[in-house]
């Protein structure tokens, strides 16, 4: 599984020209599944994005996570993040997961991130893409500040 999670002072998201998903400032993140992907995996993922320290503290440093400083969530399913590129110049893309089984934990992600953000007096808005869709996306990248989250890699 892989998310590339942009720290964000706005982001949306628009299909058919109405913007279906948008926040302030918080993470926007693109989510790639694989077939050998599991829930397991998912709630790794889950853990390490919400207790990323990658907001600023009062002094300035890299010191808080996005509960702490009521940010919000836009996920949005991404399956050329499983893009293989080693043969001529276009991409293969056997690597991602299936649509049923993608989709599955793109769900599943995402009613888990709804859930952790409102635990224990969190307030984290989460905002969706619309899996499978062509979908626009439009950000602000706030640092510029992007950490590629890669399951293999945790």
């Amino acid at each position: 599984m892989k998310f590339v999670i942009q720290r964000v002072t706005e982001a949306s998201v628009t299909v058919d020209r109405k913007i279906i998903g948008q926040i302030g400032e918080g993470f926007f993140v693109l989510i790639g599944v694989c077939d050998t992907d599991t829930k397991e995996i998912a709630d790794k993922m889950i853990k390490k994005l919400l207790g990323l320290r990658i907001f600023a503290d009062e002094e300035g440093k890299t010191n808080l996570d996005i509960a702490s400083v009521g940010g919000d969530l836009l996920l949005v399913s991404q399956f050329t993040l499983y893009a293989n590129c080693k043969k001529g110049n276009r991409p293969s893309f056997v690597r991602s997961g299936s649509p049923e089984h993608a989709e599955e934990l793109y769900d599943y992600i995402v009613e888990q991130c709804k859930l952790l953000g409102s635990a224990d007096g969190k307030n984290i808005k989460v905002e969706t893409g619309s899996f499978g869709a062509d979908m626009s996306c439009a950000l602000v990248n706030d640092g510029p500040f992007t950490i590629d989250l890669d399951s293999d890699e945790l």
